[in-house]
């Protein structure tokens, strides 16, 4: 795929879109605009907070929206109920737009609980299926441990990790639906990709805002431990 051809963009919320919005800024959310400019076609991964700003920025760009990956169902990244606040995102999208959404099987539920948009309206998916974007083929990578649904999108010598795996440190396993073993099972699996793809997280938690899968690999202590042992003692199970 020639560089040129791929549309990658990297927008952090409380700066590149919900400009001004606390909630944002404080949350540092990622989203992402992938798609092909050849053809035109772009999907947008983890709308949340001011969806309508992440279209205007695809479609100022000369793209248009066809599609939307959730990593998972938290309302920072699709909308919803959070601490008392209601957050845009996928639903208001989808009252502007009609496109599918492409969530991982075991998620389904859950995104329609925090957005109240049907399961029907939902398009499951399972490991290792891939959605097609014009030539852009993304597969999907489900990482439960975070959530039992959380997913990965693996393109171009890129890894878009949603809150499994960040720059510094992973997703949560506290939270309803979180799993300590399977996440450690879900790091172990990303560190096997070849290729050494970028990470690109779903939260700035670090310095940088993306890096060598190789080089997160040497650097996060998520990766310290090489036994599932290991591993509760260091998230304190």
């Amino acid at each position: 795929m020639p560089e040129d051809r791929l549309y990658f963009r990297q927008l952090l919320a409380g700066r590149d879109y919900a400009a001004g919005d606390m909630i944002a800024e404080q949350m540092r959310n990622f989203a992402y605009l992938i798609g092909d400019r050849e053809t035109g076609d772009a999907v947008v991964v983890d709308p949340a907070y001011a969806a309508g700003d992440l279209v205007d920025a695809l479609e100022a760009d000369g793209m248009r929206l066809s599609g939307v990956l959730v990593s998972h169902h938290h309302p920072d990244h699709v909308g919803g109920s959070m601490m008392g606040f209601e957050l845009k995102g996928l639903a208001e999208l989808l009252e502007r737009v009609s496109v599918p959404v492409h969530v991982n099987t075991h998620e389904t539920e859950w995104v329609s609980r925090v957005t109240g948009i049907a399961p029907s309206e939902l398009t499951g998916h399972q490991h290792g299926d891939k959605v097609t974007i014009g030539e852009i083929e993304i597969e999907l990578l489900h990482t439960p441990g975070h959530t039992p649904g959380s997913q990965c999108f693996l393109l171009d010598g890129r890894l878009v990790a949603g809150d499994t795996l960040f720059l510094e440190g992973c997703g949560r396993t506290d939270f309803p639906g979180g799993d300590v073993d399977d996440m450690f099972r879900s790091l172990q699996a990303l560190a096997a990709l070849s290729g050494d793809p970028t990470v690109f997280p779903g939260h700035w938690y670090s310095s940088d805002p993306s890096a060598p899968l190789s080089a997160v690999r040497r650097s996060n202590y998520v990766y310290r431990a090489s036994n599932l042992e290991q591993w509760r003692l260091l998230m304190g199970g």
